[in-house]
């Protein structure tokens, strides 16, 4: 039962989704706080002073001092997931861009007749079986 599970694991390369999600959850902390202790203190600056974490439209005050009982739109925590959300993309877009490269392209010749691209060595047509 242990080999099968071993074998399961080495064949759906389940350990490298979960290093993935592992990293990946480690990243996501370090991005938070690039966004949250980095990008949000001068963009609050730039707006004159604006804590978007503390920015509310309250519909309902808090009741007898206690803020359990306030009913808020937060837009501010919204502003800072968004913010969140794009430089999070961004990392990970520059992150793949620099381990994932794209295989060059198979070199094709193009039919006459279609303009359907095939292979190089191709005799007929693959789209409408014309001779090449």
């Amino acid at each position: 039962m242990v080999g099968e599970f071993r074998e399961f694991l080495l064949k759906t390369n389940a350990l490298a989704l979960a290093v993935g999600v592992i990293i990946g959850t480690a990243l996501g902390t370090v991005v938070n706080s690039l966004v949250n202790d980095i990008i949000m203190p001068p963009v609050s600056l730039i707006l004159g002073g604006v804590d978007f974490s503390q920015a509310k439209l309250v519909l309902k005050a808090a009741v007898g001092g206690d803020p359990a009982t306030e009913v808020a739109i937060r837009w501010g925590l919204f502003i800072n997931a968004i913010i969140a959300f794009v430089v999070i993309a961004f990392v990970v877009w520059r992150i793949s861009k620099m381990f994932i490269k794209e295989e060059a392209a198979a070199a094709t010749k193009t039919c006459p007749f279609c303009m359907e691209a095939n292979a190089v060595g191709a005799t007929k047509c693959r789209a409408c079986a014309s001779a090449i």
